[in-house]
């Protein structure tokens, strides 16, 4: 949750306490109840299949849930008054495909003045443990951290309409503390009873509680990990995930830092291992990072996605290091979150489990195909976009036959302006270190010295001499995938003319190599909810 860099605005709120019952909430003058915030998401930097707020900052995804009518729920760290993190509530949105977002109402205020709602978790208590459903299978409960001027503390919220409002729990806090460092709880159910990871943030560990019934809670082990260490430890997330190719499964644990990831600010890694109710035991000591770029923050991993099906996930696609001072603000509204991904755990030769992530299907918001070329070889492919409504693409290459090329053999893509002559561009060379390349350094809407231009990564050629690459360029952010999802890259960017002009060129292909490549406009997931005005209003009759 940032806490560090949130604690300058936070002190601003920090005014005489408001006497309140252990159920109420406060509601700041200004701040809507029972209807949502409306939003333009008409704007050149505005994100067309990447959600992001109505208006004002939003950061860590919360509570992510998929109900038992198929709808997914995404709370998230809102503030309502400003454009950077400090009044915190848990904004809500609901979708039936993870990219056509309805905006909903606030879902959770905080309980007076100087207090926030800081990261937390949802889960749909179908047998009622917790008491608070007596007549009714969907019940949600939300799991979240009360942050004062003094400690932080784990409360809960219940709801019984579906998860669109809530009633705070008249015996909290559930876990109490002496601590300002201890936060973001996320729960699971594992067999027979509540299992709940949380951070202890600056004591670098990951708490693991137990409860029958979501109120009572008893610590059950702590977990350490002395490889990657930043200032603070955030945002647990604690999953069984699928191994490919198997049909073995195995928990995964992963730990937000901030700041003092290897480039930088914010950043997620992840450790495959064993849980057994209680205790994680990792199978090794590496550090797994989630992403080889810089936005891809306190991922979450969605509650009620059954066992058959592979885990999904949505990041906060910002880094602390600039994501209170990015030019969105000139649109009112500030950070994106990441598209949704599937996740599965896949043997790698010479190393061992990776994580392996890809785009949920992008079917609902695929447009026609722009061009194609199954047999590209050693050349070029070039894309006028300048007449997509939406700006925004997805794109994707592959080569075959190339096991054994020099590191001659080259695939480089550009998303170009042509009116100031911006771009935004990655580059792979097989062979050697088997390098690709992600540069956003050629775009000039926003200057920061921690706005780090480029990244890179090893991707190698598969043993079949095959190598891919997929991406989504969606107005001011991009997403690589590489070796469908080996590796991937998340980069927000700002230009000050839209990116129109896309081209892809091969070179030093083997003989009997090949390459392919097809592009698409992605259609706008956001236009059929514009009123006459152009503003998204949001869901304005709020039901299950």
């Amino acid at each position: 949750m940032g806490f560090s860099l949130l604690l300058a605005t936070t002190a601003a709120l920090l005014t005489t306490t408001l006497a309140q019952s252990s159920t109420s909430t406060y509601v700041e003058p200004g701040v809507p109840t029972g209807t949502p915030v409306p939003g333009n998401y008409t704007g050149p930097f505005r994100p067309q299949i990447h959600f992001s707020p109505p208006q004002h900052f939003m950061n860590d995804p919360n509570g992510l849930f998929l109900d038992a009518n198929g709808t997914y729920h995404l709370y998230y760290q809102y503030d309502p008054t400003g454009l950077t993190g400090g009044n915190q509530h848990w904004g809500h949105a609901t979708s039936k495909d993870l990219y056509h977002w309805l905006n909903q109402p606030i879902a959770i205020f905080p309980p007076n003045n100087n207090s926030q709602v800081f990261s937390g978790s949802a889960v749909v208590d179908v047998n009622n443990t917790s008491g608070f459903f007596p007549d009714q299978d969907n019940g949600v409960v939300a799991i979240y951290t009360l942050n004062t001027p003094t400690v932080q503390v784990q409360e809960i919220a219940y709801s019984r309409d579906g998860g669109f409002s809530f009633t705070r729990y008249e015996g909290n806090p559930v876990i109490n503390s002496t601590s300002n460092q201890f936060r973001d709880p996320k729960v699971i159910w594992y067999e027979d009873h509540w299992v709940m990871t949380v951070a202890y943030a600056t004591d670098f560990k990951i708490g693991f509680y137990t409860s029958p019934d979501l109120k009572t809670w008893t610590h059950a082990s702590n977990y350490t990990h002395n490889t990657v260490l930043g200032s603070q430890y955030e945002c647990p997330n604690l999953v069984k995930m699928p191994i490919a190719g198997t049909n073995d499964s195995i928990y995964l644990l992963a730990i937000s830092i901030n700041p003092g990831a290897p480039l930088g600010g914010s950043i997620t890694y992840y450790l495959p291992g064993d849980f057994n109710g209680t205790h994680f035991t990792p199978l090794d000591d590496t550090a797994r990072l989630t992403d080889f770029a810089k936005d891809n923050y306190a991922g979450q991993f969605f509650y009620g996605i059954p066992d058959s099906e592979e885990p999904i996930s949505i990041a906060w696609a910002s880094n602390w290091q600039y994501g209170e001072s990015v030019p969105t603000d000139k649109e009112g509204w500030r950070s994106q979150m990441s598209l949704p991904h599937r996740n599965v755990l896949a043997n790698i030769s010479g190393e061992g489990l990776r994580l392996i992530q890809t785009p949920y299907d992008l079917t609902p918001v695929l447009g026609p195909q722009l061009a194609v070329n199954n047999d590209l070889g050693n050349g070029s492919l070039v894309v006028d976009y300048s007449t997509v409504e939406s700006n925004t693409l997805y794109f994707e290459a592959n080569f075959s036959g190339v096991a054994g090329a020099s590191s001659g053999a080259t695939l480089n893509f550009t998303l170009q302006s042509p009116a100031s002559g911006e771009s935004v561009s990655g580059a792979y060379a097989s062979g050697g270190n088997n390098t690709f390349v992600l540069d956003r350094g050629n775009v000039r809407g926003f200057s920061n010295p921690s706005f780090t231009p480029t990244f890179s990564t090893s991707s190698p050629v598969r043993a079949d001499g095959s190598w891919t690459l997929s991406g989504v360029v969606d107005r001011s952010i991009i997403e690589v995938f590489l070796n469908e999802g080996e590796a991937i890259g998340t980069a927000a960017f700002y230009a000050t003319q839209p990116l129109t002009l896309f081209t892809l060129e091969t070179a030093g292909l083997p003989e009997g190599a090949s390459a392919s490549v097809a592009v698409y406009a992605v259609e706008s997931a956001w236009k059929e909810f514009e009123d006459s005005g152009g503003i998204v209003v949001g869901n304005v009759t709020t039901s299950s």
